[in-house]
């Protein structure tokens, strides 16, 4: 199936909930390219126009950071601000998921795959004036493994050394080899910062970005400046202004009111239809990391018994589903994979709509009268796509008792304790198909040693092992209905008609100001 991605301007994510570590994948070649231009939304892919000197945008979210500084807390909130706009990485992503030049302007690999050697932009300054060395990049790295506290900095393990070989050059060298490091680069951990500007980074981050940390007025927004030393393209904007709702009716009225331009996610399709006026505003839809899934608790029973995992997923009507739950934004998908994943692959086809069958294998399995829990976090995506589930079990005899839980219950009970049947969950991190499926202790409780030998195979051998072998591994998870996918979640996003440059798909941690400008 081909993803199903529009970009438009006719009228018609919920927020991640969860912050799971990132274990991912990219190439890793002997050489790297220039960077290939990524799809921003806004002007049909044309360059925008010059913005004024003073130009401002007020966007809006859901959820504010509780610190600034992501190396001790966890939580997307925090990147989502910081990230490329003002910490900048070695190595980034494009619009089509492609690792591409940053603040290294190329790298080599050596051919045993545990060498990578950058070659870094000269002439970078931090916010504060100070210059961006190797010895700052070294530095950065060598403090993920030493003083990051959040469970991402598990990404930098594989890390042997890293050594500033010159002011501009940087040799890092692997413990084995790992097709994943050099994509984790691409995220929080890659965050490059001086040397002489860690010591109040909750409250004054220093980067190298496009934009320098303004102000934070807790509880209502915080503020980005335009970076007048930038090393590249000026920032079009002079302020950018996050501002945050606690309700999403409060956002819509900022947004019709002029008090914000831009809906960073929209929290429920319908809310589109007051944006239908096109000469005032513009819907852009893309992609996602996240994965809407319904786990199920692989280590207890009956769940443990595959064939009753199949039954249910056969149970369901995915397109039903995405129908009644999300407006039918975003596209169905077989397996835990984006659209961006390099092993992406068309799966949707294995449990196709067959309630004859999964009554079948439930008597098969001896399951004459299955009763489930359902626990649901309190977000509008699983309370929609909730009570559709419940509904379609119940034509297959199953009858499931679903329950609204709050977040930290959620987190508790069912991603602490793996106290639960059934869930559904967006998962947003990228790539973390092995954090899920990997791991037995992993709230899926999903234990298999050939799926765990895959990963560990992929990530240690050739590109195109790398591939193959995820794929393999997805297939096989897939197969085990080791929880049953709903949708590949959508990038909604509103923003006023005079808005240029938004990224039609948010494939990172961050919302990415550096293409945006008004006018």
């Amino acid at each position: 199936m081909t993803p199903r991605t529009r970009y438009r301007f006719h009228p018609l994510v919920a927020a991640a909930i969860t912050a799971l570590t990132v274990l991912a994948g990219c190439s890793a070649g002997s050489s790297v390219q220039e960077p290939t231009a990524g799809t921003t939304a806004g002007s049909s892919g044309s360059a925008s126009p010059p913005a004024p000197a003073d130009a401002s945008l007020a966007i809006g979210f859901v959820l504010e950071p509780g610190s600034l500084d992501f190396t001790q807390a966890d939580g997307a909130a925090i990147p989502q601000v910081l990230l490329d706009n003002v910490y900048e990485t070695l190595v980034s992503q494009d619009q089509s998921g492609a690792i591409v030049p940053k603040l290294a302007e190329s790298w080599t690999v050596s051919p045993d795959g545990l060498t990578y050697t950058f070659q870094l932009r000269s002439g970078v300054t931090f916010s504060d004036g100070a210059p961006f060395t190797a010895q700052d990049a070294a530095f950065s790295i060598d403090r993920v493994k030493a003083d990051w506290k959040p469970a991402v900095k598990a990404g930098m393990d594989v890390v042997a050394s890293a050594v500033a070989t010159s002011d501009t050059e940087l040799t890092v060298t692997l413990t084995e080899p790992s097709n994943s490091w050099l994509f984790r680069m691409t995220t929080r951990i890659g965050a490059m910062f001086s040397r002489t500007g860690v010591a109040d980074l909750a409250t004054t981050p220093i980067g190298t970005g496009p934009y320098a940390f303004g102000s934070w007025n807790r509880g209502e927004q915080i503020v980005l400046t335009r970076n007048p030393t930038y090393w590249g393209t000026p920032a079009a904007l002079a302020t950018a202004t996050f501002r945050y709702f606690q309700d999403p009716a409060a956002m819509d009225n900022a947004m019709l009111t002029g008090g914000i331009q831009v809906i960073s996610a929209v929290q429920t399709p319908e809310s589109l239809a007051q944006f239908a006026d096109t000469t005032r505003y513009q819907v852009i839809e893309g992609t996602t990391n996240g994965e809407v899934m319904m786990a199920m608790n692989n280590g207890r029973a009956p769940l443990s018994d595959v064939r009753v995992r199949q039954a249910i997923s056969y149970a369901l009507d995915r397109q039903q589903i995405l129908d009644g739950a999300w407006s039918g934004y975003g596209s169905l998908i077989g397996g835990h994979e984006a659209p961006t994943d390099p092993w992406f692959t068309d799966l949707t086809g294995v449990y196709p709509h067959d309630v004859a069958k999964a009554r079948a294998l439930l008597a098969e399995a001896g399951q004459s009268d299955l009763r489930l829990t359902l626990k649901l976090p309190p977000v509008p995506y699983a309370q929609a796509a909730g009570a559709i589930v419940v509904s379609q079990l119940a034509e297959a005899g199953i009858t499931v008792e679903a329950s609204s839980v709050t977040f930290p219950v959620w987190l508790d009970q069912v991603f602490g304790q793996a106290d639960y049947d059934l869930t559904i969950v967006n998962h947003v991190e990228p790539r973390d198909i092995s954090t899920i499926f990997g791991d037995p202790a992993y709230y899926t409780r999903y234990d298999n040693a050939q799926v765990r030998d895959l990963f560990a195979a992929g990530d240690a051998g050739t590109p195109e092992e790398y591939v193959a072998d995820y794929r393999a591994a997805m297939e096989t998870i897939t197969q085990d209905a080791a929880a049953a996918w709903l949708w590949s979640f959508p990038n909604l996003v509103v923003a006023d008609a005079s808005v240029r440059g938004l990224p039609q798909n948010a494939i990172g941690e961050s919302f990415d100001l550096t293409t945006v400008s008004v006018g």
